[in-house]
């Protein structure tokens, strides 16, 4: 083997080592903008994400909440968005990454008989329920992580203190149905299917 081919196959093993160390220190903080890292504190407290998630994370699904007995439309829109990186790794994996963030709007709604029908459009922001994806148990004494996630609520006024203090009492109950697809109703968000 000569001089230059010796150069050339240590520039290459060193470029798949290099291109390979990227993958994966992209892949341990792929969820770092507005993902787990920017989100939730050294002792487990969690925040709103400040990015626009409107905008640039992906909409999973909305979820329409009937309307009482005898009233026409929706009472209420959940709206649910997460990461575009935690949608590729779910759709690869069948599983939600360690640091993803589910963020669940819930919307009042008016209704209206419009040429199509009956119908209800989101009103106003009611609340937001944050999820952070937990595969290695950060904060074991915390009431608000437990079974792979961090768990909170945020009034509409307050989006940096959550008034949930304990997942399993105001968080779980609603999710136990979900629980053979990892709390999560991932029936729900067809992006996440292959």
């Amino acid at each position: 083997m000569n001089k230059i081919t010796k150069v050339t196959l240590v520039a290459g093993a060193l470029a798949v080592f290099a291109s390979g160390f990227a993958y994966t220190s992209q892949d341990s903080q792929a969820m770092e903008p507005g993902g787990y890292q920017t989100i939730v504190d050294d002792k487990g407290a969690i925040v709103m994400p400040e990015v626009d998630f409107r905008k640039d994370w992906t909409a999973l699904g909305t979820w329409a909440i009937a309307a009482d007995e005898g009233t026409q439309g929706s009472k209420g829109f959940h709206v649910v968005y997460t990461q575009p990186e935690t949608v590729a790794a779910y759709r690869k994996t069948g599983k939600f990454p360690d640091g993803a963030v589910l963020v669940k709007e819930l919307f009042s709604t008016t209704t209206h008989s419009r040429p199509t029908g009956i119908v209800s459009q989101a009103d106003g922001l009611t609340g937001t329920f944050v999820m952070v994806k937990d595969t290695k148990n950060r904060f074991p004494g915390n009431k608000l992580w437990g079974d792979g996630w961090g768990w909170a609520f945020f009034n509409t006024k307050d989006s940096k203190m959550t008034p949930t203090k304990d997942y399993k009492e105001e968080c779980l109950g609603c999710h136990v149905p979900a629980q053979d697809t990892d709390w999560i109703y991932v029936q729900g968000y067809p992006v996440l299917k292959k």
